[in-house]
């Protein structure tokens, strides 16, 4: 019993085949070259002489390189084959072993229900020959067919190569990984769901040239970040005192986004060095996405920044705690102070129990359009349970306290009668803290709209581009696709500046003329030291 698989490309498909089987694909990369063409040949093998065709094609099925090799390989077999166990044996051998050479570019597998018959049938007799069903022979390893045919060598019989019988029509076999993207096994690596398999590098989705201005884009947007946040913590160091609660969380979601910002700017040094496996005939056949925890460089590159995006979202989260126990409670800033270690303890061990929970998850991937690595680049589940979620609860809480925290300072305003400087100074500290907020809210609401429409249509993007890549890539194309669409760079920009931007409304706060008194001191007090 078979199912046909109609593919329009050339015999390499066969080795995708051989790779989905046998699992065992890299040990014999360099001896495939001498069967990259599809080539029919008369089958040798005894077992499978009088069958209903005479052609076969090497590699089979079980990745073996020539027919001496196959008949070696089946010889275990023999005993159980002579005494006829069962009718289904022998064809579902050959099947794997001698697979039928059909049409350019059509491959025969045989039905799950033909290798259940034979494992079923044959059993007590394997057990008493010592021979064990081999792991690349599964029988979940190969498609449903309809059991409606009969369970017959003549099953394996293509008269008419378009018929359209239950036989040969064809259906979704879903992503294989192409030989090229496979990686060495228990390294973690997964791809569009499939196991030791990597996205290509450069990215999947655009063109050098797009990833060259994208990289120069997020290098310069990096570097303002940088030195908005750099002003702001210096600014503060320059007087320590100046900055009291509720307002001393705005340095440190500054410092959080200093780091976030150096890290791109790395990344744009470092272009795809970190954020790729390079092509290695001996190891790689070509340049993949690094993912997991061993690059070392790419492991701390995605601690530094997952841990200080985390951290920068919770300090504002914070910042919004003491405004609220300012605003309402009418906490001072010694009785706000107080609670600075619990502050401290929720900022910096929320992001790092994520972190620790991500490296231990081995969930590092490479972003090769940044140049940086990330959580979240291809794998949909965790860009929705470790940044989406943490992201969006923040905004919830924030925007929660920060309405509550403003609607008690204005009652204040219209209910208590104040000098008209305590009246000046409250409505100009209202004002403040409105504009930070729209400065923070803005962009990572931006940031979260994007991740969602990703989110939204990552699976859209993928299967178009395995229907563009299917015959370069020589895997089966997807079936029935109904809708196809490619991102457009744009939005990546967008999302990149977004989570950049974020860090810069830090510097609005500290830009006064107090800030501009405080810098002219410092500069003046070093001259007179010199």
């Amino acid at each position: 019993m078979g199912c046909v698989v109609d593919l329009p490309w050339r015999g390499m498909w066969i080795l995708s085949v051989v790779s989905l089987l046998s699992g065992s694909m890299a040990i014999h990369m360099d001896s495939v070259g001498s069967h990259s063409l599809f080539t029919c040949e008369s089958i040798g093998l005894r077992m499978c002489q009088d069958l209903p065709y005479n052609n076969t094609f090497m590699p089979n099925l079980l990745n073996h390189y020539d027919q001496q090799t196959a008949a070696l390989a089946m010889e275990p077999f023999h005993p159980m084959v002579n005494l006829q166990c069962s009718p289904d044996l022998r064809p579902f051998l050959c099947a794997l072993y001698a697979p039928v050479c059909m049409e350019y570019g059509r491959v025969s597998l045989p039905c799950r229900s033909l290798c259940h018959h034979a494992k079923r049938d044959c059993q007590k007799l394997m057990d008493m020959f010592g021979v064990t069903w081999p792991e690349e022979m599964e029988c979940t390893r190969f498609p449903d067919c309809d059991e409606s045919y009969p369970r017959a060598e003549d099953l394996l019989v293509i008269d008419d190569p378009t018929d359209q019988s239950p036989m040969s029509v064809q259906r979704d076999y879903g992503f294989w990984c192409p030989r090229e993207l496979k990686m060495e096994p228990d390294l973690g690596y997964t791809f569009l769901g499939v196991r030791d398999c990597s996205p290509p590098c450069p990215n999947m989705y655009f063109r050098r040239e797009e990833l060259t201005f994208a990289r120069y884009f997020i290098g310069v947007v990096s570097i303002v970040c940088l030195s908005a946040t750099l002003f702001t913590f210096l600014t503060f160091l320059i007087d320590v005192t100046r900055f009291r609660y509720p307002e001393r969380p705005i340095i440190f979601y500054a410092v959080c986004y200093m780091m976030v910002s150096l890290v791109f700017f790395l990344g744009f040094l470092l272009e795809d060095r970190v954020a790729c496996n390079s092509a290695n005939p001996g190891q790689y056949k070509t340049s993949t996405v690094t993912q997991g925890s061993h690059n070392k460089a790419c492991t701390l590159l995605f601690m530094v920044l997952y841990f200080f995006t985390m951290a920068g979202s919770v300090w504002w989260v914070i910042l919004t705690i003491t405004w609220f126990l300012a605003a309402v409670p009418k906490w001072g800033s010694e009785a706000i102070e107080k609670k600075a270690l619990l502050f401290h303890a929720s900022a910096w061990g929320i992001p790092g129990m994520l972190t620790i929970a991500l490296l231990a998850l081995n969930k590092i991937e490479g972003d090769n359009i940044s140049g940086v690595c990330f959580v979240g680049v291809y794998d949909v589940q965790t860009l929705r349970w470790f940044v989406l979620a943490p992201l969006c609860l923040d905004v919830l809480v924030g925007v929660s306290l920060l309405l509550a925290g403003i609607v008690a300072l204005n009652r204040v305003r219209m209910e208590i009668p104040l000098e008209k400087e305590n009246q000046e100074k409250l409505v100009k500290f209202m004002i403040r803290i409105g504009v930070f907020s729209v400065l923070y809210l803005v962009p990572l609401l931006t940031v979260v709209g994007c991740y969602l429409y990703e989110q939204t249509y990552r699976s859209v993007w993928e299967t178009t581009w395995v229907q563009e890549r299917c015959r370069e890539y020589h895997i089966p194309c997807p079936f029935k696709v109904e809708q196809t669409s490619r991102p457009d760079l744009v939005l990546f920009l967008i999302k990149y500046l977004m989570v950049l931007v974020v860090g810069i409304p830090s510097v609005f706060w500290v830009g006064s003329k107090k800030t501009c008194f405080e810098w002219a001191g410092f500069f003046h007090g070093r001259r007179r030291k010199e």
